[in-house]
C-alpha cells in the first residue's frame, strides 16, 4: 500500500492520499486549507489517479479544499450523514473566535457530489477494503478509517485520537461523553501494532497510546486483585 501525507500550512491538518501502489486509484483524506498545490505534487509524484475524497468530519480545518479537489477531477466527497450539513455551512461548529478569523465570511464552497459514508461496514474503494467506524465526540459524524497494510493495519484516526492526546469537544457539536465513549468501544478494542495516522501531529500506535495517552490510560479497567 502507498500512504503519503502532509500537513496543510494551517492548522497543520494532515492530509492523506491512500493507493494499493504507484500508478493506480486514490483517495484523498481530509484535504484542508490550500493544500491542492501539495496534493497536485504528490499525486504527480507517484502517478495516482484519485477517485474519491473521504471526511473524517465536518470541521473546515479538514474540508476546505473539498470542492477544489472533488469538483476538478468529478470527485464525489464521503462524510458521515451527522456531519452532512457542515459542508454545506461550517460555521455550524466553530467557535465564535474562529468564525472571526474568517471575517464573518467562509470562502467556502460544498463539493457537487456529496454522499454518505455508511455507519459503520467496509467500503470497496480504488482497490481498498476500507471499514469505516463511527466515533463521535468530537463531532457528531466523526469517524474513523481503518485498512490492512504491510506493515499492519492503518487507522486514520482524524481528531477522534492524536499521539498523546485526543480531539477537543468544546466546540458546537462536540460532546466530552460520546468522546469517551468512542475512544472505550472503537480505540481501545484494535490491536496494538494498529498504525494510527492522526489528523493532526505525528504518527502513533495504538499499544504506544494504550500505555502512554492519559486519556485512554484512565479508560483501561484496573486489574483484579485478590479474592
Amino acid at each position: 500500500m502507498l500512504v503519503a501525507g502532509f500537513p496543510s500550512e494551517i492548522f497543520g491538518t494532515n492530509c492523506y492520499v491512500v493507493a494499493t501502489g504507484p500508478g493506480e486509484q486514490c483517495v484523498v483524506v481530509d484535504p484542508g486549507i490550500g493544500v491542492v498545490p501539495q496534493l497536485d505534487e504528490v499525486l504527480a509524484e507517484h502517478r495516482l489517479h484519485p477517485v474519491a475524497v473521504l471526511l473524517t468530519h465536518g470541521h473546515l480545518d479538514h474540508t476546505f479544499s473539498v470542492a477544489p479537489v472533488c469538483d476538478g477531477r468529478g470527485l464525489t466527497a464521503y462524510i458521515h450523514p451527522a456531519d452532512r450539513e457542515l459542508l454545506a455551512d461550517p460555521a455550524k461548529a466553530l467557535s465564535v473566535d474562529l468564525s472571526s478569523m474568517f471575517g464573518g465570511r467562509l470562502p467556502y464552497a460544498e463539493p457537487a457530489d456529496v454522499a454518505e459514508l455508511p455507519d459503520g461496514g467496509v467500503m470497496e474503494i480504488a482497490g481498498l477494503s476500507i471499514t469505516v467506524d463511527h466515533a463521535p465526540g468530537h463531532t457528531g459524524g466523526s469517524v474513523m478509517f481503518r485498512a490492512p497494510s504491510a506493515d499492519g493495519p492503518l487507522c486514520f484516526s482524524g481528531d477522534v485520537l492524536f499521539a498523546g492526546s485526543i480531539g477537543r469537544t468544546d466546540l458546537p457539536g462536540g460532546d466530552t461523553d460520546r468522546m469517551m465513549a468512542s475512544l472505550r468501544d472503537k480505540v481501545l478494542p484494535l490491536d496494538d501494532a494498529t498504525i494510527v495516522l492522526p489528523g493532526h501531529g505525528p504518527r502513533t500506535t495504538i499499544g504506544r497510546e494504550r500505555v502512554s495517552n492519559p486519556y485512554l490510560r484512565e479508560l483501561v479497567p484496573a486489574p483484579h486483585r485478590g479474592l
